[in-house]
């Protein structure tokens, strides 16, 4: 009986030495993880702020770079931690390949994402403030981080697109440009005078301010539709000024043709009925 006191009693020390021990480093470990995790979101902002001050820093480039380095300090971190376990470097090297393998195999995706906004910032088909349309969706963009693009949809959603879906797919870039060309179909009356449509037409334009001498605005036929004959405004513009100007447009053709007494038509299709037994002429 004497015996199992003792075995007991050396069996407990044991396990509170171990507790001691472990338990210092454990407790320690986490007080590492809170502490570099903390750093790691204050150089994060300090980073971004500090890029900010830089007057020639693009705006797409600061979130890109404070990220990397906040998980850069992560990355960090976590070899710190593995160290207060007696964890060796070349083996904290080898467990962090190792899980680098697994985790790239598992998220594939991800990695693409990274990839994808590596050379989305590298070629530059866009940039933050730029309006662009591709992979499905269309808006301006706030943000190129490291795995997704943040947007504002033309009605204020908020979206998120992984960067691999823009990467892989073409890009209108409706902000690249200074200048825009717009072509703006009318259709008159068959019976109306298309000389005076065209004049009436390309005079709207050429009094507008807002469009560009060079090239100059022109008019054409286009096509002899259904039930119009389809006249074209076309046109250069600042691209600040595009919407504004075509729906300014668009409202005093209108206006200008009626007021010459030029129809814009209905659409309207000829029936013609025959009785049964006559044929037709």
């Amino acid at each position: 009986m004497q015996n199992l006191d003792v075995n007991v009693s050396a069996l407990a020390e044991e396990i509170y030495g171990l507790i001691l021990v472990y338990g210092l480093d454990i407790f320690s470990a986490i007080i590492v993880l809170i502490i570099g995790w903390w750093i790691a979101g204050a150089v994060e902002r300090a980073t971004a702020r500090a890029l900010g001050r830089i007057p020639y820093m693009d705006a797409t480039l600061r979130p890109f770079l404070s990220s990397l380095i906040r998980y850069a300090i992560l990355a960090v971190t976590l070899v710190a931690v593995l160290s207060r376990f007696g964890v060796e470097t070349t083996s904290i090297i080898a467990v962090l390949g190792a899980a680098g393998l697994a985790i790239g195999l598992a998220l594939q995706g991800t990695l693409r994402n990274i990839a994808a906004g590596v050379m989305l910032l590298f070629l530059r088909p866009f940039k933050v403030g730029d309006f662009i349309e591709g992979g499905g969706v269309s808006g301006t963009v706030n943000r190129i981080g490291l795995f997704t693009s943040e947007m504002t949809a033309g009605n204020g959603l908020y979206l998120s697109v992984p960067n691999n879906q823009l990467w892989n797919t073409a890009i209108t870039n409706y902000s690249r440009s200074l200048t825009r060309r717009v072509d703006i179909v009318i259709g008159i009356g068959y019976d109306d005078d298309i000389e005076q449509g065209l004049a009436i037409l390309l005079h709207l334009m050429q009094t507008d301010p807002r469009t560009l001498k060079d090239p100059a605005p022109e008019t054409a036929v286009v096509a002899l539709g259904p039930s119009s004959v389809d006249l074209n405004m076309r046109y250069w513009c600042n691209s600040s000024d595009l919407r504004g100007l075509q729906f300014d447009l668009h409202k005093a053709a209108k206006a200008a043709l009626e007021q010459a007494g030029i129809s814009i038509p209905y659409p309207q299709r000829d029936v013609h009925l025959h009785q049964a037994g006559t044929q037709p002429d």
